[in-house]
């Protein structure tokens, strides 16, 4: 499962629209480690953890790194011994440190109120931290136990060149006993091939010896925490659950957004072609009402005059009736 710790730890710590804030059953609370904070203890208590597991996952790069050179090199240096021990040792210093705090963590937990946004978030970061101790110690182990294989591939290799083919029950026999002699004793070492392969034998077996030796100091410490994982899996699974979730819909939700995005610009395209089209109607209505009423004006203007033109308003002159005898024709 991917480790999400830092998803969580950027929910919880970096929200910088809320100052350093989380919001827990809507109630925003300052979790900002060395702000004087919500759980500041806690928090610096989680850095540590984090910072020591960092160095767990670079100390076990190391050693796989140091497990590849030992393999390729004719023979292990005194020096590559000493890093390789030493890497080995911090590795178990470490985690047994990050193991009393996780413990630590969890007697507290305890004393919280269960149903609170304190016992919450301490029972996530806890789950995860957790989680990701076990990961890494199972990588570790992994890496041990290859290395042991490839050890034993070679002693084999080696007993083969001495003249005494070996099977690999018998050469789990030779470790299980602690004893490389059980093999080496009756083997002739005439030729110098013989001789280094031999030597070679021998540091192959202590290097497997010491390897035997840190992984039965881990296995105590894998039992406790895959207990603890085990019991948490649940919380981890929702967790994981919860975090993919959000994530496809912070991405449905991005989507979303473009969509609406691009519909209200539609939208306000089609808002101003409708305003357009309604001003260009009113300006047009508003014409068509001036020219009816200049039509309306000058109408009235004009009968105005006919009625003036035949009341007489002029003088009117009688002309001086003529009257005309008749011509008497009889005379």
């Amino acid at each position: 499962m991917r480790d999400r710790l830092a998803d969580i730890r950027e929910t919880q710590l970096g929200n910088n629209d809320n100052d350093g804030g989380v919001v827990v059953d809507d109630v925003l609370v300052d979790v900002t480690p060395g702000g004087g904070g919500f759980m500041d203890d806690f928090f610096k208590e989680i850095e540590i953890i984090e910072q020591d597991l960092s160095a767990i996952e670079n100390d076990v790069a190391h050693v796989e790194k140091m497990h590849t050179h030992i393999l390729t090199a004719p023979k292990m240096a005194e020096e590559d011994k000493e890093r390789l021990e030493s890497a080995m040792n911090s590795i178990k210093l470490k985690a047994n440190r990050v193991r009393a705090r996780l413990k630590d963590i969890e007697i507290n937990i305890e004393r919280t109120e269960e149903q609170s946004a304190e016992a919450r978030i301490k029972r996530t970061q806890h789950a995860a931290l957790s989680h990701r101790l076990v990961n890494l110690m199972l990588t570790y182990n992994k890496i041990q136990n290859d290395y042991r294989e490839k050890c034993k591939d070679r002693i084999k290799r080696q007993l083969k060149i001495t003249g005494k083919p070996t099977t690999d029950e018998e050469i789990e026999d030779m470790l299980e006993s602690g004893n490389p002699e059980i093999f080496t004793q009756a083997v002739i070492t005439d030729t110098k091939d013989a001789k280094q392969a031999l030597e070679a034998i021998e540091a192959r077996h202590n290097d497997i010896m010491n390897l035997e030796k840190s992984i039965k100091e881990l296995h105590e410490m894998f039992l406790d925490m895959a207990m603890l994982v085990e019991s948490q899996g649940e919380m981890i699974d929702n967790i994981e659950h919860n975090t993919v979730n959000a994530v496809d819909f912070i991405c449905s939700a991005k989507e979303d957004v473009k969509k609406a995005v691009k519909y209200q610009s539609a939208a306000r395209k089609k808002k101003i072609i409708c305003l357009a089209l309604a001003l260009v109607l009113i300006i047009i209505i508003i014409i068509i009402l001036i020219v009816q009423l200049r039509d309306n004006s000058g109408g009235s203007s004009g009968g105005g005059a006919t009625p003036n033109g035949g009341s007489g308003n002029s003088k009117t002159t009688s002309s001086p009736r003529t009257t005309i005898s008749p011509i008497n024709t009889a005379r």
